[in-house]
């Protein structure tokens, strides 16, 4: 005679799955801490870190924010051009005055064009949101007379990460949108552990 198991295949499958996301909970839960600890190793062992002295900033870190701001420019381009363009191509439109001018319902738009507005909206708020805290970090570390290699290179990663991260968001690849929001975020931690470090020693 024939013997069903299911629920005992449904209880497998059901376990597999809180084990996989017991593996991801560890991973989400660590990740900021790893970076954490990156930051400061590459901030102790491979820049170096001053005492904070508070004066103007040099002339190596104006140029390094120059570039970074030219860098979260291109990036803001990116990221309003296309969406731009991804309203264009699924007739899709800012305002009901532009939708009614160009004769398009908001009924008429596919589900792939909402999908895809919705990752560029998504783009442009992980963008900002992250921009908000590099302004004020880079800001500080740019009047405490920092270690200039140490600066530049956290200020310049975090705007080619964004760029990176932009980039590969807006096409679908995730694998290389994480290490772009690792490098970022990297920098972020960097920049912040440096101007801690800084103030205590």
């Amino acid at each position: 005679m024939l013997k069903v198991n299911t629920p005992n295949k449904s209880r497998d499958v059901m376990t597999d799955e809180a084990r996989r996301k017991q593996k991801f909970t560890r991973i989400i839960i660590a990740y900021p801490f790893a970076l954490i600890l990156l930051a400061v190793l590459g901030n102790l062992l491979l820049f170096g870190v001053t005492p904070a002295e508070i004066a103007l900033p040099s002339f190596a870190i104006v140029a390094s924010a120059t570039l970074s701001a030219i860098l979260l420019l291109a990036n803001h381009t990116l990221l309003m051009t296309s969406t731009e363009l991804t309203r264009l191509r699924y007739n899709m439109h800012a305002t009901p005055e532009e939708r009614e001018a160009s004769g398009h319902a908001q009924d008429d738009v596919s589900q792939k064009g909402i999908e895809e507005l919705k990752r560029h909206h998504s783009a442009h708020t992980n963008a900002t949101e992250n921009i908000v805290y590099f302004s004020v970090l880079a800001l500080l570390i740019s009047v405490v007379s920092p270690v200039n290699l140490a600066a530049q290179f956290w200020i310049i990663g975090f705007a080619a990460g964004r760029l990176g991260h932009s980039a590969s968001y807006l096409i679908g690849r995730d694998g290389l949108r994480g290490i772009f929001m690792s490098v970022s975020l990297l920098s972020l931690y960097g920049l912040a552990s440096y101007l801690t470090i800084c103030l205590f020693i």
